[in-house]
């Protein structure tokens, strides 16, 4: 049996799908130093307003004609009603925070505040 000789590559190589990390890396950083209130949740004192939230919606979406009760908190959203645009007494007002479903949050209220040229 003969030895076959090098094949050539019929494949030309495949870029990648996945976004650049480092791009990803720089909007992130862009948004944080154009909009310093978003750090705001990444403390402590937002995770405890966050929590009191969930546990007074009792763990379930506000938003009308769904009414999902979600054991999962991972899968719940602390939602400012009224948009706070760095307004810090907004967005530590607890009378302005509901709780949503993700699919709720990410995609009806996305779409309204998107609509309403926030």
């Amino acid at each position: 049996m003969g030895r076959l000789k090098g094949l050539s590559s019929r494949l030309s190589p495949l870029r990648s799908r996945v976004p650049h990390l480092s791009h990803d890396r720089q909007t992130y950083d862009r948004r944080r130093d154009e909009q310093p209130w978003r750090k705001w949740y990444k403390t402590a004192r937002w995770q405890a307003l966050r929590w009191s939230v969930l546990v007074r919606d009792r763990f379930t979406c506000q938003r009308p004609g769904c009414g999902r009760i979600e054991p999962d908190t991972s899968l719940l959203v602390a939602d400012h009603k009224r948009a706070h645009r760095g307004d810090e007494a907004l967005f530590w007002d607890e009378c302005n925070l509901q709780t949503l479903c993700k699919p709720c949050h990410d995609s009806d209220k996305q779409r309204e505040e998107h609509r309403s040229g926030r």
